[in-house]
């Protein structure tokens, strides 16, 4: 398929996942209850960094003090544009990863619906609660550090005219979308026995697809109270889409022949 076409597929992925709330609604409003709850705290948060935005960015540019007035007036509302920026990027990401620990129970009980209903479910995992909850935070404070790590290059390009206030919001988009995406398949990986890093290897081989879902989730995390509609769908699609990633990899393997 195209690069297009597997784009709209992974949004065509997350629709999947918004189906559940027609067929098991019961168990999609569980997974809604803990986004709501984080989703409040969160967007206190973003507030007071909005807030904060003007002052943030007279700190982060000192240089251009001797500026005149309206030269300096630019460059300082470019960087409270970009400071924002960044801010709700970190913001989605450590939501999402707030989220699924805090309603870990209920996402597991989504994932291993979907698992079920696709059939050929993994088996079930004989792990500590502790030891799988510190595997999950580990995991996430890595992809964090990543995100921000990138974050700040595309903050860093927020000032450049035109170019920072059009192409940088789309790689930031596309940059949440799959940080998102990596996040979400981990319920479905780790149940396979997937590290962190063999996850973003299976997901880079349909990287247009999962940026596909990863980025409409994104988006739809900034319509009021979506966050709460497509959580539990998000993690739905990316069952899906973990199912996909695995199963085309051990296509290629089966298929593959040891040269005489």
């Amino acid at each position: 398929m195209s690069v297009v076409g597997e784009f709209v597929g992974g949004v065509g992925l997350l629709g999947r996942g918004l189906r559940l709330w027609a067929t098991s609604p019961r168990l999609m409003l569980l997974g809604a209850i803990p986004a709501l709850v984080v989703g409040a705290v969160f967007v206190g948060l973003v507030v007071v960094a909005g807030v904060a935005a003007d002052d943030l960015a007279q700190a982060a540019t000192p240089f251009a003090d001797g500026w005149p007035e309206w030269s300096r007036r630019l460059v300082r509302i470019a960087a409270g544009l970009a400071l924002t920026a960044l801010a709700v990027l970190l913001a989605v990401v450590a939501f999402t990863a707030t989220t699924l620990l805090v309603g870990d129970p209920f996402y597991e009980r989504i994932w291993r619906h979907v698992e079920t209903a696709e059939g050929d479910a993994p088996a079930e995992v004989a792990r500590g609660f502790w030891a799988g909850l510190a595997r999950s935070a580990g995991d996430s404070l890595r992809l964090l550090v990543a995100t921000a790590a990138v974050g700040l290059l595309l903050f860093v390009g927020g000032f450049a005219p035109v170019v920072g206030q059009t192409v940088v919001p789309l790689l930031g988009a596309l940059t949440g979308g799959w940080f998102l995406a990596v996040e979400l398949t981990g319920y479905a990986f780790d149940a396979r026995g997937r590290t962190l890093r063999e996850r973003r290897r299976l997901l880079a081989t349909r990287r247009a697809r999962t940026l596909g879902l990863g980025t409409a989730t994104y988006l739809l995390f900034f319509v009021p109270l979506g966050a709460v509609v497509v959580m539990p769908a998000a993690v739905a699609a990316a069952t899906l889409l973990a199912r996909e990633a695995t199963s085309a990899t051990r296509a290629a393997t089966d298929d593959y022949h040891r040269p005489a």
